[in-house]
């Protein structure tokens, strides 16, 4: 009878590295999960009840939560389409006929916004951990015609913390063209001392440029590569996306460009510049695709028999002050923060949290963007992160 070393020694993943497989998700019940099924009871209501009424929070909704392996609710509420115009005049979306209008389903891709620095961090840890990125190296030492960049010795790490002292964007959607938007990032000096947080979409696009000079890929194919399809997660990807939930009816003076109503591309103006793909906004994706990923992250970076990053570079992505994902923020967190909780959140309504401390995952999607873009209320993603954390003390 062989031992148990001897079978852990012949023990594989699909890299042969001798790993065993972690397992993969799956959906059952809140109790099989280990969380109370009615607080999750209240969750699944709060979710449909921001898709009702004249001034919905969103059109739609689709929300997966649960713990370890186990899916314990996915639902969708609402219309992934469901305004033709937004009306400045009366402040009001131009509802199309009902027969016209598409419904939220739990496979409806949502533009994850914001969501896609995420990725873009999990893709530079992976070259960290190849040793071809150092995490403390300089831009400069890569991008030498950052000039910028180089001068004030921004680094990797102040990239991934949203320490550089970049501002938080630029208007790259007004330039004539690429030229022009390269030599303006170019030429992009910090606003603050390096070392002071400023969040800014800027720090993951050098890192865009970082990753795509030292690996000779650009970010869509790193991130196929290395994330996606080892992981399965065949409804990711950047745009376009036909079949995605709309956003938002982008016209000025709301809006910084005259798109019309946005469906399938990226709402984000300067990921629509900049060709759909950017380090900071143009992902699409399921809730049950960033299930996945949530759970790849809590298991130390493996999937069924795949392997996307090894668990020591896991935690120090995870880590506070985490790198590329916000920890302990109750803005959005709600009661999930307080214990190492990690997580983002994306500008059309989309949001992803982890908590480590109770292997526990909660993933919202929702386009508060469709028919025009408002002012940032969280409150909704906090409330659900807030169900989601008494679920786990209730039971």
């Amino acid at each position: 009878m062989p031992s148990l070393e001897r079978f852990l020694e012949h023990a594989y993943d699909c890299g042969g590295s001798g790993e065993l497989s972690a397992p993969r998700l799956r959906i059952d019940t809140p109790e099989r999960a280990g969380l109370d099924p009615e607080e999750l009871g209240h969750l699944v209501r709060e979710v449909h009840d921001l898709t009702t009424g004249d001034r919905p929070w969103a059109a739609g909704t689709v929300v997966v939560a649960g713990r370890g392996p186990v899916i314990a609710v996915e639902e969708a509420a609402g219309w992934a389409v469901r305004y033709s115009a937004y009306d400045p005049e009366t402040d009001t979306g131009v509802e199309l006929p009902p027969a016209s209008r598409v419904p939220a389903t739990v496979d409806t891709p949502f533009d994850l916004a914001s969501l896609t620095k995420l990725f873009t961090s999990v893709a530079a840890m992976q070259q960290i951990e190849r040793g071809t990125l150092g995490i403390d190296a300089r831009v400069g030492a890569y991008l030498p015609d950052f000039r910028a960049a180089a001068r004030h010795g921004i680094t990797v790490r102040q990239l991934l913390t949203h320490t550089s002292g970049l501002r938080p964007e630029l208007p790259l959607y007004d330039c004539a063209d690429d030229i022009e938007r390269l030599s303006m990032l170019r030429t992009e000096a910090p606003v603050e001392e390096p070392g002071t947080y400023l969040y800014s979409d800027l720090n993951l696009l050098l890192l865009q440029y970082v990753l795509e000079r030292i690996s000779g890929r650009t970010l869509d194919v790193l991130i196929h590569d290395g994330i996606t399809r080892p992981l399965g997660m065949t409804s990711t990807d950047f745009g376009p996306c036909p079949g995605a939930a709309a956003t938002e009816d982008q016209r000025r003076p709301w809006a910084k460009a005259d798109r019309g109503m946005l469906r399938g591309v990226v709402h984000d103006e300067n990921a629509w510049a900049l060709g759909g793909v950017a380090g900071h906004a143009g992902l699409f994706s399921t809730a049950r695709d960033l299930a996945v990923f949530s759970r790849t992250l809590l298991a130390g970076g493996s999937y069924g028999p795949a392997r996307i990053l090894g668990a020591d570079y896991v935690e120090l992505l995870l880590t506070p002050p985490g790198l590329g994902f916000g920890v302990d923020q109750a803005w959005f967190m709600g009661e999930l923060a307080g214990r190492g909780a990690v997580g983002h959140t994306g500008f059309t309504g989309t949001s992803l949290v982890l908590d480590p401390a109770t292997d526990t995952f909660l993933v919202l999607l929702a386009n508060t963007v469709h028919p025009r873009r408002r002012g940032a209320d969280s409150g909704p993603r906090a409330a659900a992160g807030t169900r989601l954390a008494r679920a786990v003390r209730g039971f």
